[in-house]
């Protein structure tokens, strides 16, 4: 335990979503590999608005996804959901 009696935790941990890294996995998969800035404007194109930093936030688990979100992801990535959150389709 650290002063305050908090105890720290491992990024695992801390993680806020399940899918950040198959996100990650997916964009760098993606055919001619897709850049987050480019991530982020297929999903504007779906009217989803996240910038580059925010999907680097989520690549690292550190922002929650929200469930209109992941399928935006899923459709810009042309991948299932349900590989996005680890369930074999």
């Amino acid at each position: 335990m650290s002063s305050g009696g908090i105890r720290k935790k491992n990024a695992r941990t801390l993680a806020k979503n399940l899918v950040g890294s198959r996100i990650r996995l997916a964009r760098q998969n993606f055919p001619g590999c897709l850049t987050q800035d480019q991530l982020s404007g297929r999903l504007a194109a779906h009217n989803i608005l996240i910038d580059r930093p925010a999907i680097t936030k989520i690549e690292l688990g550190l922002r929650h996804v929200y469930d209109f979100e992941l399928v935006a992801f899923a459709v810009a990535l042309k991948v299932d959901v349900r590989w996005l959150l680890g369930i074999d389709p």
